[in-house]
Order: structure tokens, then C-alpha cells, then sequence
């Protein structure tokens, strides 16, 4: 039974546009008429964006009838994206002029309810406006909520508002964007002079109460008393209408035909560009979403050759309003047949129909690809279309995971920030700054906030000190913002903190872009990174906007630029963090890995099952299947959160590398990665390279790093991993880049200072200088500072610590994680191989911004590891085994071999001690012409060497080693009696290092050999071997496990030795590698030099691709045209290479020396011949 009543004009609109409600709307409209905070979850193109505002226009529509409606603002609309206001605001006017025309047939009456959008793209003349008359409807940004509570006309505009609606909630809810909104939301309830009601929209939301209770505030659960009375089962005083999430989709993944690596080469994004725009030819609109604006530029610009650049754009946040506007509604007027759009179109922008969705590359987390595909199809009762490009193998496991997710009807969970001091050092002032408040007063609202709820009063005083003492630096005080009366417990601003608080204000970090300027127009394009901005030069073409730039002049913050006329551009970069994979997409990646393992173990087809259970086309299957396969004979198991495995291997510098596979997500593996780091460094005195992924963290190690691997999974205590992290966290570049967030958003450091922006390195200035002023250990000089680094008691430095250690890692899951393998709940192994894994090779060809320290790509020691693309991995050939016959030749070849008695001398000195089968052994040696006892005899004429008797057992030793001898053999005798130099004699021996000194010798020519041997070998006893084998370990010298195949004892091995063992396996392994048939080679021969019909080129840009293939090649110059031209470049035409000629891209010449002396010399020519 219908419950809810409208208007009979507003319902006869609804019915002729709609016909009946969905669901959303149905459930929803009652809830909302009788008064109650509201909170609607439903998939996306449900019609829950006109279910929380129809309710709304009703009552306006109503008020117009029956009196007469006043120009106030009742209805507060904000939404996370400028974008999404902007298309909210398009799409009222529709109901708005219906209804209106409705009414005026009916009730002769003009009844006009406005609606506008203030955001950060709104001019000053159209701010001016909205003062002088408000709209009924504001549409608004979180950003501009904040600006028009801290100013005086907007404060008088908002006073009036009775609903407030907040959109696509879960954009905000969980960073800081949202613990601001809340305090703004706050604000705004105690300035009106109605009760304000809350409505609450989303499609992806879980836990769905914590939402509710983000939306409603801790307000309404708080007892007489005043403290917090909910606990997280409580339910909050709203409305929950949960019509779910799921909704039915068509989901595939999309691969190449080669297959997939570690990196991609351009063949093989070449074939994603090929086939994304079939999939565009073949629709009538695509929306293709990247994750990276630089990408979004990339591949913008290949899907314009292929489809032509009047159909296709892109759409980030680096571009201008103006440009992004205009894709949108080009896009929604058909005139685009793609657009390339990062998460700056992935919520509920209505951008006309839209048929299919692809994604390159994974969305790392379920939210997301639901956001991002249902923007096809976003309608009522249609069925979104989404295609995903994998760009890895690991991608296309983390791929598949999330399809199944997406399947299982799974969801993230959101995780609300707790009390950040930065967002409420800035709310403070800006509402000081616009009357008194009393302290308490305030310290109540500030805790009607969810995300405040805990805050206790120490800290929001510790906030208040801060505000109103400012910081005492060499300059002076600096940023008092607020005047602080202790006495009567009243804050109110001081002067010009209102104008710091609007032109400072807001939670988005500034990313300190360079702004691009068109001259002579001065028209505003977009912005670039300032790192690409200082490395480019006058006259060099970028990209932006599918539109190329020439750059003229480079000046503070301004790239000034002109129309590059279509030449072609490179791609600009932005620099910035990496988003971590969701906890329960970790989980579901683990799961499934798990689930391959036991169907590995069971020895069942893997292809067949993925291709079966998990819905794979065969290609990606097959693919999968190999690269778990491969990886199960490597490791001897499968990754998984349940199964840690620890790999070391030798890269071709020496040095090892150690890769922890552990699909943690990278927030964990982050923190991880610092603190082993940091302990390394502890262990060692070595700054060591380390780089962090979502599935691993590797570690590289310099040649004098040597320790059990299965050690390292007890490196790190969960008792006292936090301190260390903190310490270690102190040194990365996310503490630096927090710190300078923290200060901005605080204002302890404006953004803006007399009129006009601080540029970006005056901003890294000043907040290094206030970082010197409260925390002056973290940039004194470390020489002075013995121990750990005493963290002040700031409440910018304690919540810059808290982001590092919660945002950027997740220090509680690293704390569980550890728990659990101290507990023995986690599986740990250790391996150690001659080559990488097939699952290192993701981490080993990591970018930027999983390393964890700061050494360039270019100098990182994991360029120095060769892996075998997966194409020459032999299936067979049993990764994890050292080849016995490399062992043998390396330990014969590590062996002395001595023609001479000068020659068996020093392999006396190296040695120590050496039996006679030894000395025969080195003496035996084809056409030496002495045999071992001549060469004895004469050391021993010469007195430099002797027979040293230990019990039943002969050595021969040399005069040099005696007094170590002697300590390790205190009872021996010599025969004949022998003295040591008196350089020699001079050195005092201890007994253990003279048994490790004189064990390095020996272990520098034996190869891998165990405990026992060397025990029957030198005489001594177990206990003395292993201390000065562990002696030799702690140094790096040498390293311990099981290298012979097949041996059951452990073995030790000098660090060089095995190195070379290392080399000599991966080159047999190598060696077996198959060539291709010769008729292989030579059909992809011609298709790489584009000679056959089916990889032919086409066009100028074809020719031009052809022409830099072949650039420095020398051929007659009437075949050029004739037969090379004409059979690589489809329909040939020899005014395509005079246009190239004339441009100047193409130049021509003789690069050899012309057979005949007497003819003129030749130079290459900017024209053709």
C-alpha cells in the first residue's frame, strides 16, 4: 500500500516520465516525509538520487501552492566530485521545468524553485548571484560547505536549510574528506534555525550502520548525562533502507594474445589498443577508465590513431572544468564514441547511455569496479556491460579474484578515520574566526561528529593550545590563529584567521602542480606535476587533453604553452602514492591461491578447473595455470595468507635478493617492509633497498649479508614492532609528505599568503622550518642523536605518526599478522634458489612507488636480476635445485693448484692446515714437473713449513700460521721444530677466532661441505665448528642450507662460491631453452618488418612507424619505394613520404663511404633527393 503523498502535478509528472517507482523510491519517500534522518543503499541507476530530492521538491512545490515560497535555501545538496554537482544541477532542471509547467496548467500559478551549483569552478559573478538571491536547491562540494559556514553571506544563506542530502557517501566517509565533512555537517545542524534532516545516498556501503551513524552523528546517542551511550551494535537513529548492492552484470576478461609478464612490452599493448577499439567500433559509446592520468593521456593518444581524435578524449582531474564539462557532454550527445577517464567519472555522473565499460588494469578494490561498471547501462532495469585488461599475471589473478567477489555478492568494508587533529585545528579556527564559542560548547559539537565521537579532552585542549600559542621559531611566534581565554573558556579568532581559514581550508593535500596556460588567450588547459613541469625545456610537446602543447616558457608554478598543431607530443607524468589493494580483495586473492594449491596437490587439471569454476576463458586459463604450476615446483607451495614463503637468490652483481611472497595488501606489506628494513639496518650497519607490493616485499642485500633465511620471519616482534616501525617510518618520504599535508590542513602553514599562492617549494620550506621548530630531532644531524629519536608530545606530529602508521601501512594488521606466526597459526617457509620464482618477478620490476627508501629506479640493485620471461620457463626443470655438476666444477676449479714450491706455500697460508691427501691433491697437476714431496722437501729445507702431529693425525702447516695453530692445537707437535716470523709472533690469538680465521681459508676452496666433514677433517669439536661457521655467517662470508640434490644435512658455502655455483645452474637452465623452428622465425620475421598482408601499416603515421623501424638501414635507392615501401604500408602512396620529407621528421643520406674516391661527399638532407 502506498504510504507516502505528493502533489498531484508532482506525481503526474513522475508518472509520465517514470510510471511507478523502484524501489529505492518506493521505500524511500515515506521514510523521508516523516521527518527522520535517512540513509538509502541501492545499486547504482536505481533512481536513488531522485528518491532522496523528489520528496524535497514536493514540499517546495507545495509551499509555492499554498504560499508564497520565499527566496531561502532549503535544501543543501553535496556531493564528493565538482563533476557530479554540476550533472545533479543539469538534471533537476528537467523535473523542475515539468513540474513547473504542470502547475501552471493546472493552478495557473508560476511557482519557481531554483536550483544552482556553488563549487570551486563557480565564478566570483555567479558566487554574487547566489548571495543576492538564493536558490531553493544549493548544489554543492564538501570543500564549498566548509567555505560557506566560515563566511558571513553564506552563513546567512544556509541558515534556512531544512534537508540536507549527501551523495555517493561512501567516497568520503572513509578518509579525511569525510571527518571534515562531518565537523562541516555539525556546523551546519547548530546554524539553522530548523531541525536539519540528513539523507544519506550510496550504492557500495559496508558496514552499512557505521555509515548511518556517519551520517546522523553520535549526537542522538548520547544520554542525560552527555557521554556516548551507543556501542558498535547499536542501531542509530535513522532510517536504514538497504535495497543491496548487487546487481546483475556482464563481466569478462579481456587478454592479448601474448601472453602476459611481469612488464608489458608496446607489441602487446599494442594488441590492447588493437582490440579496445574493436570493442569501441562495436558500441555506440565506451567508457574506458585507467587508474593513472598518465595512462589515461597514453591511451587517449594510441585510440585516437587508430580511431581518430574527434571521437575519442580524455577526462581527469588535471584538467580544466571547461575541458571536462565539454568531454561530458559531448560524451552524453554522442559526439564521442570513447572517453578515457580516471575515478574522476566513476560515480554517479549521469553522462548519457553508456554501453560498455572497460577496465585497464585492476581496481584493487570491489567498491570500485562496482562504481566504475555500473556507469554503463546507468539506468532502470539495465544490464552494465564491463570488459577488464589485466596488465600482469599477478593483475590477472587479482582479476579473477575480484570478478568472483563481484559474483559472490561480496563488498569492502570502510574503515572511518578516528579524530584527526589537523581537520579539527582547521574547523576550530574557521568557526572561531565567525563568533565565540565557549570552549565547552564547541568541545560538544566537535564530539557530535562520528568520526570525533572518542575524542577526549586533553586532545581537543592540546588542539586549542596549539591554536592560540602558535609555534615559537627563530622568526618568532608564527600561526596563533585563535585568541584562547583560559579564564572564562572562550576561543574566538584573531585577526585575518577567517581569511586564512577561506583561502587555506579544505582536507584535499595540495599536490603542487604546475598550471598550463594557452597564450595568447590565457586560457586555463589543465595542470601538470611540477617534477615533469621543472624537467621540461622551451619547445618541448606534451600532451593534455588529447590536444598537444608546445611549452614556451616555464615560470613559477605557470607552464605557458601554444598549439603544437597536432606534432607529435610526449605523455606528461604526476607523481603520487599508489592506492593499496582492500583488505577483503587480499583475502579473496588468498583464498583462492589456496584453493589452486590444494587442486596443484591433488594433481587435477588446473586449467580445466579455473576455466570451470572460475568462468576463464581458455587463453586466460591456460596462462594461469602455468604460472601456478611453475611457481608449486619453485617453491614447493603456493603463497597465501595462511602459507608464507621467504626466497633468496644471487643477481648478476653479486649481492642477493630476498622476496617475502605474503598477499597481504600492500598497507600491511608496507609496514612490514619498513621494519625488516629497519632491523636489517640495525643487524648490519647497512642501509639496504626495499620496495612493497600488494602480494610481496623484497629486500636487496649487498655481498656482506648472511643469515638463516627462515630467521627472518622471526625478525620482527609484535610486541615491539610498533616503536620500531615508528622510528623507521621517520626516515621514509611519507612522513615528510604527511607532516607537510598535516601543517597545510592545520594552517600552520597557508596556502596562500598576500593575495596570491605559495609556490610549492615555499610550502616545503615552511613546513620543514615548523617541523624544525616542534620536532627538531628529525632533522638534526644523526651523529648527535644516540638511540631512538624522542618523539615530542605535538598534536600535529603525533597525528602525522598515526597517518603513516595507519593510513599510508596498517599497523594493527602488520601487529595480527606477526601474532599469529609467533603463535604458529602461519605456515613460514624458506627457500633458497639458484633464479627468481615466477611470483618475484612482480616485485622485481616494481614501480617508484612501491620502494620504500630513496633510490632512484636507475640505481635500484633489482635491475640486476635476470628472470626468465615466462615463454622460456621449461615446465620441468626443477627451479629450487642447484646442478650437482656445476657444484663439482666449481669446487675443483675453487681448488689451489700449485707447479711450484712458492705456489703450495701460499695454499699452506690459505688453508691452515692441509692432510697429504690435500697436498696431493693440489700438487697433481698435468706436465708440472715436481711432484709433492720434492716441492715439500724444499719448504721444509727452507724452514717454511712443517708436519704438525695432533694425535693420530698429520698436517702440513707453514712457519706463518703457527702461533694460530697453536692456539687452535695447543698440544701438538712440530717435526722438524719450526719458528714463525716475528711479525707473526707479535699476534695474539684467542681460540675461537683463530678456529674461524682459520675455517674462512678453507671454506674460500671447498664449496658446499657440512659441519661433520670439516669436523673429521680438521679435528675438532661440533660445538667449535658451528660457533666459527656462525661467526663466518654474521659476516656475510658464508651462507648455509642444503645445495647438493637429494642432501638431508645442512651444508655451508662461502658467498663467492656459491655465486658462481648460482651462475653455472641458471646458464645449463638457459642452454635448455629451445630454439624456434626455422619456419617460426621466419613468419614472425615478416610480421615484425610488417610484410605480410595481416601486420601491413596504414596511412602517413603507418609509414612513419615503418620509416624508424628500418631508420639507419642502407638500401638503393630505387628499391626504397618499389619493393620495401610498397610491401610493408597497405595502399602505398609516394606523397606520404614527401610529406614526412618536407616536415622534417624523415631526413635522407649515404651512411657508408661511396666506392668511388672522386665523387662528391654526401650529408643527410631535410628534403627527399
Amino acid at each position: 500500500m502506498q504510504s507516502f503523498q505528493f502533489h498531484p502535478a508532482v506525481a503526474r509528472w513522475f508518472e509520465q516520465m517514470f510510471g511507478s517507482p523502484t524501489g529505492p523510491q518506493m521505500r524511500g519517500w515515506p521514510a523521508i516525509q516523516s521527518g527522520r534522518h535517512v540513509l538509502i543503499s541501492a545499486p547504482t541507476g536505481s533512481g536513488k538520487t531522485l528518491a532522496a530530492f523528489f520528496a524535497s521538491l514536493d514540499a517546495l512545490f507545495r509551499e509555492g501552492v499554498e504560499t508564497e515560497l520565499r527566496d531561502e535555501t532549503q535544501v543543501v545538496y553535496v556531493s564528493p566530485l565538482k563533476a557530479l554537482s554540476n550533472d545533479i544541477r543539469k538534471n533537476l532542471q528537467e523535473p523542475l521545468a515539468g513540474i513547473r509547467a504542470l502547475l501552471q496548467e493546472t493552478e495557473r500559478r508560476e511557482i519557481d524553485v531554483r536550483a544552482e551549483v556553488r563549487t570551486g569552478d563557480t565564478t566570483a559573478a555567479q558566487r554574487q548571484a547566489l548571495i543576492k538571491k538564493p536558490p531553493h536547491i544549493l548544489v554543492t562540494t564538501p570543500e564549498s560547505l566548509y567555505l560557506l559556514l566560515t563566511s558571513d553571506s553564506g552563513r546567512n544563506m544556509l541558515r534556512t536549510a531544512r534537508t540536507l542530502i549527501l551523495d555517493e557517501i561512501h567516497a568520503v566517509v572513509d578518509d579525511r574528506r569525510g571527518a571534515h565533512l562531518a565537523l562541516s555537517v555539525e556546523r551546519l545542524a547548530a546554524l539553522t534555525k530548523n531541525p536539519l534532516q540528513r539523507i544519506g545516498l550510496s550504492a557500495t556501503q559496508k558496514p552499512i550502520e557505521e555509515v548511518a551513524r556517519f551520517l546522523v552523528g553520535s549526537r542522538s546517542q548520547m544520554t542525560k548525562d552527555g557521554k556516548l551511550s551507543a556501542s558498535p551494535t547499536d542501531n542509530p537513529d535513522c532510517e536504514i533502507i538497504d535495497i543491496g548492492h548487487r546487481r546483475e552484470m556482464d563481466l569478462a576478461v579481456e587478454l592479448p594474445k601474448s601472453p602476459l609478464e611481469a612488464v608489458m612490452s608496446n607489441e602487446v599493448w599494442e594488441e590492447i589498443y588493437r582490440r579496445l577499439a574493436e570493442l569501441i567500433q562495436a558500441h555506440r559509446t565506451t567508457l574506458v577508465f585507467v587508474n593513472t592520468r598518465r595512462m589515461a593521456e597514453r591511451v587517449t593518444h594510441h585510440l585516437s590513431e587508430l580511431l581518430g581524435a574527434d571521437i575519442v578524449t580524455s577526462h581527469h582531474g588535471s584538467l580544466s572544468a571547461k575541458l571536462r564539462l565539454d568531454a561530458e557532454d559531448r560524451l552524453k550527445h554522442g559526439e564521442l564514441r570513447a572517453l578515457v577517464a580516471t575515478a574522476s567519472l566513476e560515480l554517479g555522473i549521469d553522462i548519457g547511455s553508456v554501453d560498455l565499460v572497460c577496465q585497464l588494469g585492476t581496481t584493487r578494490s570491489i567498491a570500485t569496479l562496482l562504481q566504475r561498471v555500473g556507469r554503463a547501462e546507468h539506468k532502470r532495469g539495465g544490464l552494465p556491460k564491463g570488459r577488464i585488461f589485466p596488465l600482469s599475471r599477478d593483475e590477472l589473478v587479482e582479476c579473477v579474484a575480484l570478478l568472483r567477489c563481484v559474483r559472490g555478492g561480496e563488498l569492502d568494508r570502510l574503515s572511518i578515520p578516528e579524530k584527526p587533529l589537523d581537520v579539527l585545528a582547521q574547523q576550530i579556527v574557521a568557526a572561531a574566526s565567525t563568533e565565540d564559542w565557549d570552549e565547552n560548547d564547541f568541545f560538544e559539537l566537535v564530539c557530535s561528529a562520528w568520526p570525533y565521537r572518542n575524542l577526549t579532552r586533553d586532545e581537543f585542549d592540546s588542539v586549542v593550545t596549539m591554536l592560540g600559542e602558535g609555534f615559537s621559531t627563530k622568526r618568532g611566534r608564527r600561526a596563533a590563529l585563535i585568541h584562547h581565554d583560559a579564564v572564562n573558556h572562550r576561543i574566538r579568532g584573531r585577526r585575518g584567521a577567517r581569511l586564512t581559514a577561506l583561502t587555506s581550508g579544505g582536507a584535499i593535500p595540495d599536490n603542487a602542480d604546475y598550471r598550463v596556460i594557452l597564450e595568447p588567450s590565457e586560457t586555463f588547459v589543465g595542470t601538470v606535476n611540477e617534477d615533469f613541469a621543472v624537467e621540461s625545456l622551451a619547445g618541448d610537446i606534451f600532451q593534455l587533453g588529447n590536444a598537444s602543447w608546445r611549452i614556451l616558457r616555464i615560470n613559477s608554478g605557470v607552464v605557458r604553452v601554444e598549439d603544437a598543431k597536432g606534432q607529435p607530443p610526449g605523455i606528461p607524468f604526476w607523481l603520487g602514492e599508489a592506492p593499496a589493494r582492500t583488505a577483503e580483495l587480499s583475502q579473496a586473492v588468498s583464498d583462492l591461491r589456496m584453493e589452486i594449491k590444494k587442486v596443484l596437490a591433488n594433481g587435477e587439471n588446473l586449467a580445466e578447473w579455473l576455466a570451470e569454476q572460475m568462468q576463464l576463458p581458455k587463453e586466460a586459463a591456460d596462462q594461469l595455470a602455468d604460472y601456478f604450476a611453475d611457481t608449486y615446483r619453485s617453491l614447493g607451495a603456493i603463497p597465501s595468507q595462511q602459507t608464507l614463503v621467504i626466497e633468496r637468490f644471487f643477481d648478476e652483481s653479486g649481492g642477493m635478493q630476498l622476496v617475502l611472497h605474503a598477499p597481504f595488501g600492500s598497507r600491511i606489506n608496507r609496514a612490514w617492509g619498513l621494519a625488516l628494513r629497519k632491523r636489517f639496518c640495525r643487524s648490519f650497519n647497512f642501509e639496504l633497498q626495499a620496495a612493497a607490493t600488494d602480494d610481496s616485499i623484497v629486500i636487496s642485500l649487498g655481498t656482506q649479508h648472511s643469515f638463516p633465511l627462515e630467521e627472518v620471519f622471526r625478525y620482527l616482534n609484535s610486541k615491539t614492532v610498533r616503536d620500531l616501525l615508528v622510528q623507521a617510518l621517520l626516515d621514509a618520504p611519507m612522513f615528510t609528505i604527511r607532516w607537510r599535508w598535516n601543517a597545510t590542513r592545520s594552517l600552520a602553514v597557508p596556502r596562500f599568503r598576500g593575495g596570491a599562492k605559495m609556490a610549492a617549494p615555499l610550502q616545503r620550506m615552511e613546513s620543514e622550518n615548523l617541523l624544525a621548530a616542534v620536532f627538531p630531532d628529525q632533522l638534526a644531524c644523526l651523529e648527535h642523536i644516540i638511540g631512538d629519536r624522542e618523539i615530542p608530545d605535538h598534536p600535529l606530529v603525533k597525528q602525522t605518526i598515526d597517518d603513516c602508521l595507519t593510513e599510508a601501512m596498517d599497523i594493527d594488521g602488520l601487529e595480527e599478522v606477526l601474532h599469529k606466526i609467533e603463535r604458529g597459526h602461519i605456515c613460514c617457509i624458506a627457500r633458497d634458489l639458484p633464479e627468481p620464482s615466477p611470483f618475484a618477478s612482480e616485485i622485481l620490476n616494481a614501480r617508484p612507488y612501491a620502494f620504500l627508501d630513496n633510490a632512484p629506479l636507475e640505481e635500484r640493485r633489482t635491475q640486476a636480476v635476470y628472470t626468465r620471461r615466462a615463454s622460456e620457463r621449461n615446465g620441468n626443470d626443477g627451479l629450487g635445485i642447484l646442478d650437482a655438476t656445476g657444484i663439482d666444477k666449481v669446487r675443483r676449479e675453487a681448488w689451489p693448484v700449485a707447479t711450484n714450491a712458492d705456489e703450495l706455500h701460499d695454499a699452506l697460508m690459505l688453508l691452515a692446515v692441509m692432510t697429504r691427501d690435500e697436498v696431493l691433491r693440489t700438487v697433481h697437476h698435468e706436465d708440472n714437473g715436481a711432484g709433492a714431496e720434492h716441492l715439500l722437501d724444499k719448504l721444509v729445507a727452507d724452514k717454511r713449513a712443517a708436519q704438525l702431529r695432533v694425535d693420530d693425525k698429520k698436517f702440513w702447516v707453514c712457519a706463518e700460521r703457527l702461533p694460530m695453530l697453536k692456539t687452535i692445537y695447543p698440544g701438538a707437535d712440530l717435526d722438524p721444530q719450526l719458528s714463525a716470523p716475528e711479525s707473526a709472533q707479535k699476534q695474539n690469538w684467542e681460540r675461537s677466532n683463530a678456529i674461524r680465521e682459520g675455517l674462512r681459508g678453507r671454506m674460500e676452496v671447498s664449496g658446499p661441505v657440512t659441519a661433520a666433514r670439516l669436523q673429521d677433517i680438521l679435528s675438532l669439536s661440533t660445538s667449535e665448528i658451528e660457533t666459527g661457521l656462525l661467526g663466518l655467517e654474521s659476516e656475510g662470508f658464508v651462507l648455509r642450507g642444503r645445495f647438493y640434490p637429494g642432501t638431508t644435512q645442512q651444508e655451508w658455502c662461502d658467498r663467492r662460491l656459491l655465486a658462481r655455483i648460482h651462475r653455472l645452474t641458471i646458464d645449463r637452465l638457459r642452454a635448455e631453452i629451445q630454439p624456434v623452428s626455422i619456419e617460426d622465425f621466419y613468419r614472425f620475421l615478416f610480421a615484425w618488418q610488417r610484410a605480410d598482408t595481416d601486420h601491413r601499416v596504414e596511412g602517413p603515421d603507418g609509414l612513419q612507424s615503418v620509416l624508424e623501424q628500418l631508420d639507419g638501414c642502407e638500401l638503393p635507392l630505387a628499391s626504397w619505394e618499389s619493393a620495401v615501401l610498397a610491401a610493408r604500408v597497405a595502399d602505398y602512396d609516394p606523397e606520404w613520404l614527401d610529406r614526412l620529407c618536407f616536415s622534417g621528421r624523415i631526413g635522407w643520406g649515404r651512411l657508408s663511404a661511396p666506392q668511388n674516391a672522386n665523387v662528391r661527399a654526401s650529408a643527410p638532407l631535410r628534403t627527399s633527393p
